[in-house]
């Protein structure tokens, strides 16, 4: 592997991993959403990743969405509370979502040094020619 196809293929993980984390911040800042049990709860997302169609690195395939049907909470003095009390907020684990923001960041801090160590590895590789 040439020290460009390194950068390369370190930068698709760099743009997957904060595709990633910037899932996981908008799932972390929607966990108190509330709707009216005739409405779809906000819904988690989760990125797809998959191999680059060219082999080499990785790309973001989709995103995943979670349960529109959320959770119902008994909520009889939320505004939005339906008849018997109940409003629907998102199926969010917020631990697993920062569990997930942790895997995310140890991987983008990752593949930044991979880019770090191959631009330092081609900079001394120039010099040795001067």
């Amino acid at each position: 592997m040439s020290t460009f196809n390194a950068i390369g293929v370190a930068g698709t993980g760099v743009t997957v991993y904060r595709k990633w984390l910037d899932a996981v911040s908008d799932n972390i800042a929607n966990i108190d959403n509330v709707s009216r049990t005739s409405e779809n709860a906000f819904q988690a997302r989760y990125v797809v990743a998959r191999e680059a169609y060219d082999g080499n690195g990785a790309e973001v395939g989709g995103i995943a969405y979670g349960s529109a049907a959320g959770r119902l909470s008994y909520e009889p003095d939320n505004p939005m509370a339906d008849n018997e009390g109940y409003v629907r907020r998102p199926d969010i684990d917020l631990s697993d979502q920062m569990s997930q923001m942790i895997m995310a960041q140890r991987a983008y801090q990752a593949n930044l040094a991979v880019v770090d160590r191959a631009r330092d590895s081609y900079s001394a590789a120039i010099n040795l020619g001067r």
